[in-house]
């Protein structure tokens, strides 16, 4: 039981970071405010080619193979005598879902197109389609990657020194944790 917990925290930890990474990398924030019309198909034509430069799909396959994996871990733990059906269920699924990756670069497609003009997303593409952009969309995961690393283990460092103190105040208030 506490393996099987272990290796879900692990499977969603990955997933959850796979999914701020590709979010953080292809830029999808809240809808914006600055470009109140709708934005038009040229636009959002525009704007899927950036995302597909910056490998949107890619990123987001592994996250729609972790969902369906996780659902079939949350479904095996109280069916487990049914775990040559499930088993066979969770294939069919993965042929289903794991192609709905696509659904995210129109997604992403849309929100690029509702943030930026039509002039400006030429203007990314260019970047996008340009050596340094190339060199952006391979070198960008991975310094999100390692940013996000290094804030996990500030947070740890910080935690270290959270309890710390913690224990020295309380120690001052006459209780030894």
């Amino acid at each position: 039981m506490i393996a099987r917990l272990a290796l879900r925290h692990v499977i969603l930890r990955k997933v959850g970071m796979a999914a701020l990474i590709a979010l953080a990398a292809i830029g999808i924030t809240a809808p914006a405010s600055a470009q109140n019309q709708q934005p038009s198909a040229n636009a959002i034509l525009i704007a899927k080619q950036i995302v597909q430069l910056k490998g949107v799909q890619q990123m987001m396959d592994p996250i729609a193979i972790g969902v369906v994996e996780k659902v079939k871990g949350i479904v095996m733990q109280s069916n487990f005598m049914w775990a040559k059906d499930i088993n066979e269920v969770t294939a069919q699924m993965h042929k289903e879902f794991d192609g709905r990756s696509s659904e995210m670069v129109d997604a992403a497609a849309r929100a690029y197109a509702a943030h930026f003009t039509e002039p400006e997303l030429k203007q990314i593409l260019a970047f996008y389609q340009s050596p340094v952009g190339q060199k952006m969309v391979v070198e960008e995961p991975k310094a999100i990657e390692d940013s996000m690393h290094g804030a996990a283990e500030w947070a740890d460092n910080l935690s270290v020194d959270v309890m710390n103190r913690m224990r020295a105040e309380m120690k001052k208030r006459g209780h030894d944790m």
